[in-house]
């Protein structure tokens, strides 16, 4: 494929949705950026590879109309390469991630302070150069983190985290408020930070998918299939069974997720009654995910080569029950959220992000569609089984919780929808095959999962064994979101606002 303007060819990859990859010059990679942003596509991701020296890469990842671009830019020097900070307001973490990892640059970046380090590791230690080794040099002591100051008459600071009140993971806010109003949110995370792409190094392709699948536990089926999809690209073909079940499983994840949410978001708003009805409805959901593919949260089911379980008649019956229940129960929550008054003043213009300034901050996946931003894999490159499903891309315009509320409702529906018609049309087969990875080629997994779009790239060496994996959260670009979409409320809507994203610390703290 040509892209338009410039003298580049990107080659087709092996995978179900399109993707493209090329080698770029510097000068490649600024031009195709300024083009990508100049025709409204969206960066989704950084990183560079294990090494530093003549050998060394850094790759970048866009969506456009035509699917992803992926380039990679030789590093001559090993440590530079061109900012994209500019452009693509997500890029500015994904560049201080790539620094504290591998010590690459990007050379007129402006914030370039730690992201990750947390002093876990000397400043000058990078954990993704080759042969790192697996010790991690003594902590060089307290990390004094130079949070940006807002000052002016009546200006305090209110600081949040790491440590929070609840059983949730570890992520610091620092408030700038007056009086009630918030001024300025600035985010530190990076507290869960687990190594997993050093740790993909050496794994074979069922470890691997172990390990994604392991990334976050509320995307784990987003993360296993995006595996499993980058493996079979170095593999080959998957049974059309096995596709139609992983569907199902994505589609099981996706509305467990909007009932847990649903439910904490009426909490948040003072309405315990949510909370218990969505509870108990999530409760049965992820009861009958274990009596049918073994696992509440259903890890470890997708697997390279197909899925570990199949169902027969009876679960493919149980399942549809199901829906049928889950449809009415919801449907009758939604008309009381949507006439209940006091919950609606909560939720109507609190967390606002228009349009224009969707687009700006790179929004993706579900908040991005609250948005009015209609993008979603599975209707924009439908990929087997969504092929024959004509999945909807649904969207609001109000970009607010109250429309994140709604866009939640609306999925939930669509994909019970999908489930349906799914188990309908489930084909017979095998449900799994062997998947054995071919030698030295790079694989893509590219899933709309229920918070947006999850990628996962592999790499194997001449054994077949893995020497990079790169995994890819959609709360990386959405996390800068929420530091503007609590801009000008009030402290006590943070709660509010924060849940109707639900971000992902472990996805974003790989």
């Amino acid at each position: 494929m040509k892209w338009p303007g410039l003298d580049l060819e990107f080659l087709p990859q092996s995978a179900p949705l399109p993707v493209f990859a090329a080698t770029v010059t510097a000068t490649q990679w600024s031009a195709l950026a300024v083009h990508v942003a100049a025709s409204s596509g969206q960066l989704v991701t950084l990183w560079a590879d294990s090494g530093r020296g003549p050998d060394s890469s850094i790759s970048a990842a866009y969506q456009v109309s035509e699917g992803l671009l992926v380039v990679d830019l030789p590093l001559d020097d090993g440590t530079v390469y061109p900012d994209l900070g500019a452009l693509f307001f997500p890029a500015r973490r994904l560049q201080r991630a790539v620094r504290d990892l591998s010590g690459v640059s990007a050379a007129g970046a402006g914030d370039r302070r730690p992201w990750l380090r947390h002093a876990a590791w000397p400043a000058d230690w990078f954990p993704l150069v080759a042969n790192p080794g697996l010790t991690i040099p003594a902590a060089p002591g307290h990390d004094d983190y130079a949070f940006v100051e807002v000052e002016g008459e009546g200006v305090h600071e209110i600081p949040v985290g790491p440590v929070h009140a609840g059983i949730i993971e570890p992520g610091h806010f620092r408030f700038s408020v007056v009086g009630e109003k918030v001024l300025r949110l600035e985010q530190r995370l990076g507290y869960t930070h687990k190594g997993i792409a050093q740790r993909f190094v050496g794994l074979d392709l069922e470890s691997a998918a172990r390990l994604a699948a392991r990334v976050s536990g509320d995307s784990t089926v987003a993360y296993g299939w995006a595996c499993a999809m980058a493996a079979e690209g170095l593999t080959g073909a998957v049974p059309d069974r096995a596709q139609w079940l992983r569907a199902v499983l994505l589609e099981r994840e996706r509305v467990a997720n909007h009932l847990g949410d649903l439910g904490a978001l009426g909490n948040d708003a003072a309405f315990g009654f949510a909370q218990t009805q969505f509870s108990m409805l999530r409760e049965d959901w992820q009861r009958l995910n274990h009596a049918v593919f073994g696992h509440r949260l259903l890890m470890d089911v997708v697997v390279p080569g197909g899925v570990a379980v199949d169902i027969d008649d009876f679960w493919i019956n149980e399942l549809r029950r199901q829906h049928e229940e889950v449809r009415m129960g919801v449907s009758r929550l939604r008309r009381i959220f949507d006439e209940h008054a006091g919950l609606q003043d909560r939720l109507v213009t609190t967390g606002r992000i228009n349009l224009a300034v969707a687009r700006r901050l790179g929004l993706t996946g579900m908040a991005a569609r609250a948005s009015g931003i209609a993008r979603d894999l599975r209707a924009d490159y439908p990929w087997p089984p969504y092929a024959t499903l004509g999945c909807r891309c649904i969207t609001q315009h109000g970009g607010d919780v109250a429309a994140r509320v709604a866009q939640r409702f609306d999925e939930l529906f669509e994909a019970l929808r999908l489930l349906d018609r799914l188990l309908l049309t489930m084909p017979p087969g095998p449900a799994l095959i062997e998947a054995a990875a071919a030698r030295g080629r790079r694989g893509f997994g590219w899933i709309e999962g229920w918070r947006g779009p999850v990628l996962v790239v592999l790499e194997t060496a001449d054994d077949g064994r893995i020497v990079r994996g790169h995994c890819h959260d959609p709360s990386w670009q959405n996390w800068p979101a929420l530091e503007y979409a609590v801009l000008g409320n009030i402290v006590a809507d943070f709660p509010l606002i924060n849940k109707s994203f639900n971000l992902s610390y472990a996805g974003h703290d790989v």
